[in-house]
């Protein structure tokens, strides 16, 4: 392989492969980036074994060829040369130069046929969707992460399933870690018949990684076939392993209109968390609400620590109540929420508490209390 390649065409794409290629599997090789000359461009090809990315961008070739190079070195080395021409040549056993006039590293890789074969999904049934507004969907569900040592797919993964409300066919994604959920909806132009009702779940560490490659764009297309969900951006593809597992039924807790409905400004709400969250550790999570008639105070007690307490004026004319919330669940949600008010619906001490904006009910977050 020799071939010439202008620095800005895959800097940005080589940072971004870093959450694939960063990740530890039991193949060391994975660690590496394959990349792949054609006639006028190369394939650069990054896989974590649950995920795998293909892009390809322009080049100028002078010999054709095959090469894995650590992911990470290269990124690196790419993104410090000064110039803009980076030469990549190969020359023997597996070593490979890379470089320009005055700069010169000799890289070793590693035998590229010992790289994990990159899914190839033909015939796929696609339906275009805005880029960001899948960047914001990912975003808003992969903000509850998945648990490392649990196998559970609905904890690991997030449910992608094709719904209809009001005759209108919506794309929804939901998350959960057991403790709280998110949902999130977005209308779609027309009735697919490229995603299937029942639903995908796929894995989060994926969502995330597709998330970082949607910044700015206008149109995907997004579909999925032989157990893999693939996202399709101009040159680039995203292909994803489903996971197999059953998605809890959700549509009982996610119900509004019972019990009282509190409005905040949601950045005044925000930021009174915040402070509340500061005495929060491992051990001492909770913060407890007291609602009475028209105020919310807010404490938090931590005996490592020392304790804290806020109130605020509120609309509220029920019964006085004191419920215990993990007060990161809800700075999660104020942070992606987009409208400047938010609404809490709550029934009573036990029961779930959602959370929505006042007039867009396409995001919502369910929250569970805490035993006092």
């Amino acid at each position: 392989m020799k071939l010439t390649v202008n620095k800005s065409d895959i800097t940005e794409v080589l940072a971004k492969i870093q959450g694939l290629t960063g990740r530890k599997s039991n193949l060391a090789i994975t660690e590496n980036l394959l990349m792949r000359s054609g006639s006028d461009g190369i394939h650069l090809i990054a896989t974590d074994l649950e995920s795998g990315f293909e892009g390809f961008y322009p080049a100028r070739i002078d010999e054709e060829g095959t090469v894995a190079i650590n992911a990470k070195t290269f990124y690196e080395i790419v993104r410090e040369l000064p110039s803009e021409e980076v030469k990549i040549h190969e020359v023997e056993n597996r070593w490979i130069e890379i470089g320009n006039r005055k700069v010169l590293y000799h890289i070793v890789g590693m035998n590229p046929e010992d790289f994990p074969d990159h899914p190839q999904v033909g015939d796929v049934e696609f339906i275009d969707f805005p880029g960001e507004g899948l960047k914001k969907m990912i975003e808003k569900t992969v903000m509850i992460a998945g648990a490392p040592n649990d196998k559970r797919a609905h904890i690991n993964g997030v449910l992608f399933e094709r719904v209809s409300q009001e005759d209108r066919p919506m794309l929804r994604m939901v998350s959960t870690d057991g403790s709280r959920l998110t949902l999130v909806d977005h209308e779609l132009e027309e009735s697919p018949a490229a995603l299937a009702s029942d639903g995908l779940i796929i894995p989060k560490r994926g969502l995330g990684e597709v998330g970082k490659f949607l910044e700015g764009e206008d149109r995907v297309r997004i579909g999925a076939k032989d157990n893999k969900f693939i996202v399709k951006k101009d040159d680039e593809t995203f292909i994803i392993r489903l996971l197999e597992g059953d998605f809890p039924k959700y549509a009982e807790i996610i119900v509004r209109g019972k019990g009282h409905e509190i409005k905040f400004e949601r950045a005044v709400f925000l930021k009174m968390l915040k402070r509340m969250s500061i005495l929060s550790s491992e051990t001492y999570k909770g913060v407890i609400f007291n609602f009475r008639e028209n105020n919310l105070e807010v404490t938090a007690t931590n005996p490592d620590r020392g304790e804290s307490k806020e109130d605020m004026d509120i609309v509220y004319e029920g019964d006085p109540m004191q419920i215990a919330f993990n007060p990161r669940y809800f700075i999660d949600v104020l942070n992606a929420m987009e409208e400047e008010t938010a609404v809490l619906h709550i029934i009573d001490e036990e029961k779930p508490c959602l959370i929505d904006g006042e007039t867009d009910k396409r995001f919502l977050s369910v929250i569970m209390p805490m035993r006092i």
